[in-house]
């Protein structure tokens, strides 16, 4: 059954609703156009992302695709806005369609060969380095342009972007000590890295597998809903964030880095911990109390802590 919302909303772009595809930040629908092609239809859910930062969001998306980036550009009403606001106060915009199936899904293992897999995340790596430097290369941005801060303090500062995982309330008393130690780590790193001039700059923030379209004219990224300002190696951690128990991950993670041209391993493995532990805050405000994926993003922050910081 449709949502009475999403068929609204898919009204004003003389459009009408297929199928929901995803229900998270956003409930995202496929949606038919007039002349049969198809657009993704996005209900902004209520009081994530305020206006001015979804049309932040969409005028970035509509910039990359004309440099040519595969990223989905924004699809204007008649009037040429390129957001709506419906009479309950919710935000819906539109995206052009992108073809191409995910590369895997969250929580799964990949279901490519380890070979193809490689080349995957090597091709993936090139795609963030154009993704950053066509970022580095807009225009100037237009007034009133604002996008959250993946900064020191929107990862591990005392209000975090996505919630103070730290004080996560399925966690054990180890597991919170553990992720308390682990943010003053995490702190630690990024404050040097950022003083030793790290890369900053507008990022996706979210470069999972299910945001990483596969289709016959390769790689696309779709999905920037949470994108904003932050370290460019987060984009890497985040890839790598959900390789932890995959056999392959560590050529993984020198296929991703050698497409994106780093070497520094140490680097990458504390934003990968950084995006592990942000995961953490992420479950506890969207996720009922007895859902298992809490304790799955314990246990696998368990095992990057150990790992990255002995």
């Amino acid at each position: 059954m449709t949502d009475p919302r999403a068929a609204e909303a898919a009204s004003l772009w003389q459009g009408s609703v297929r199928r929901l595809i995803v229900a998270r930040e956003n409930a995202v629908h496929e949606m038919i156009l007039p002349d049969g092609s198809r657009a993704a239809l996005r209900l902004h859910r209520a009081g994530y992302q305020d206006a001015a930062a979804i049309r932040s969001e969409l005028w970035w998306c509509g910039e990359l695709a004309a440099m040519g980036l595969p990223v989905p550009p924004p699809l204007p009403l008649p009037d040429g806005a390129l957001l709506a606001t419906l009479p309950d106060g919710r935000h819906a915009s539109a995206l052009r369609w992108l073809d191409g199936i995910p590369i895997g899904a969250a929580g799964q293992p990949f279901p490519h060969p380890v070979a193809r897999q490689i080349e995957l995340h090597h091709s993936l790596g090139g795609l963030l380095r154009k993704l950053h430097d066509a970022s580095d290369a807009l225009p100037t941005r237009p007034g009133g342009f604002t996008r959250p801060r993946w900064d020191i303090d929107g990862l591990v500062g005392e209000a975090p972007l996505w919630g103070r995982f730290w004080e996560h309330p399925a966690a054990s008393y180890a597991q919170l000590s553990a992720l308390a130690a682990a943010r003053a780590a995490v702190r630690g790193f990024l404050t040097r890295h950022a003083e030793s001039g790290g890369d900053f700059g507008l990022i996706h923030a979210d470069v999972l597998r299910e945001n990483i379209l596969l289709s016959d004219q390769g790689l696309a990224l779709i999905d920037f809903d949470d994108s904003g300002f932050g370290f460019r190696l987060y984009d890497l951690g985040t890839v790598l964030s959900q390789n932890q128990y995959e056999p392959a991950r560590d050529d993984l993670r020198d296929a991703l880095m050698a497409g994106y041209g780093v070497q520094d391993i140490e680097t990458i493995e504390i934003f990968t911990l950084s995006r592990v532990l942000a995961s953490v805050g992420w479950t506890i405000p969207r996720l009922a109390p007895d859902d298992p994926i809490h304790a799955r993003h314990l246990a696998r922050a368990d095992l990057v802590i150990r790992r990255v910081l002995g």
